[in-house]
């Protein structure tokens, strides 16, 4: 369960802290996708690509490599709506 308290400190802050702790949440956030993206990237290549020998991939690799982004893209999706929800509960349980 999340801590409340913290909530009134955040409120409790100057417009400039607040700003650079927004700033730091925009940095944290664009670091976090690109994470995600590189592991998609890296994974599906993983997955999908079996030689090495050519510059394109083959018709069977770039369908591999389009059905696991979507995969990955469905997922985060669901991942992210199950998050919004448990985190809407737990805000309106006080």
């Amino acid at each position: 369960m999340v801590d409340k308290s913290i909530f009134g400190d955040l409120n409790s802050l100057t417009g400039e802290d607040k700003e650079k702790m927004s700033a730091m949440i925009d940095k944290l956030q664009a670091r976090d996708s690109l994470r995600m993206y590189n592991s998609l990237v890296e994974r599906c290549f993983v997955d999908c690509v079996d030689k090495f020998y050519r510059r394109s991939l083959t018709k069977k690799e770039e369908t591999c490599v389009r059905r696991c982004a979507e995969k990955f893209l469905r997922h985060s999706v669901l991942l992210g709506s199950s998050f919004a929800e448990l985190n809407q509960g737990a805000s309106t349980s006080d």
